[in-house]
């Protein structure tokens, strides 16, 4: 459909799940994408993957932990392309802590990568925007977590919500920039982190998306293309006016109870 004809979209964590599947779809809609990560290997088997389809895309090496390197993910995209149109920030961290044994540094680790990464970011991307006197889009992966989650996820909700609050805080700010910013609160998705997190936390085999599925309202989980196509609509033109929402993209219902 060309939702992003010519626009430049820079996807932070865009090297697998969620990010990857964005950048995908943006392509195939007509974008030029960037897509940064701290690993070379799945970044630039990606980039080939889009070239190799006839899109044009970048890897940006880049440990998100480090605010300098986030900021410096929409410099390098200016320097390449000359503007950021489309900002996403879909990093995520989800190693489990809960209140009673959180270590300071666990804390900053999930801080540093689901809040502050976004953040500068963002003022990154909105400063070019700002400087250029044009409009532009970015969309926060949050998570449905957000609103209060697991017990073992303490440090991250912590970060999550901050970046809810977040999101809400700079579309109001901007909304004069013509700048649009929303999020996404994400449910439970079969992703290759969430694969590795399932096992290394929580000892699960190679069934455990069946068992997840059966769990669930629509017996399955989540699916990153399904969320790409989302994301691709709230960056593009189509989503009109839309900014400061916050989207449960979830199959299950806050405050609804059996």
């Amino acid at each position: 459909m060309g939702l992003l004809d010519d626009k430049v979209v820079l996807v932070n964590g865009g090297s697998q799940g969620v990010g990857a599947a964005v950048a995908r779809a943006a392509v195939r809609e007509g974008a030029v994408v960037a897509v940064s990560g701290r690993r070379p290997e799945p970044g630039e088997a990606l980039v080939a993957e889009l070239a190799g389809q006839g899109g044009k895309a970048m890897f940006v090496r880049a440990d998100l932990a480090d605010a300098e390197q986030a900021k410096d993910t929409v410099a390098a995209v200016v320097r390449a392309y000359g503007r950021v149109d489309c900002l996403v920030n879909s990093a995520g961290l989800t190693s489990r802590g809960t209140l009673l044994d959180t270590t300071p540094d666990l804390f900053d680790q999930h801080i540093a990568i689901n809040l502050r990464a976004p953040f500068f970011a963002m003022q990154a991307a909105v400063a070019d925007m700002v400087r250029r006197a044009e409009p532009g889009t970015i969309v926060n992966v949050i998570t449905s977590s957000a609103h209060g989650g697991q017990p073992f996820l303490t440090p991250y909700v912590a970060a999550k919500a901050g970046l809810m609050g977040l999101t809400r805080n700079a579309a109001h700010a901007h909304r004069w920039d013509r700048i649009r910013i929303n999020g996404l609160n994400i449910g439970w998705t079969a992703t290759e982190g969430e694969d590795a997190t399932q096992r290394a936390f929580h000892g699960a085999g190679d069934d455990w998306r069946e068992q997840a599925a059966a769990r669930l309202p629509m017996g399955r989980l989540g699916q990153p293309d399904e969320i790409a196509d989302f994301v691709v609509l709230l960056l593009s033109d189509r989503s009109g006016v839309v900014t400061g929402s916050v989207v449960d993209w979830d199959q299950n219902v806050l405050g609804g109870l059996d």
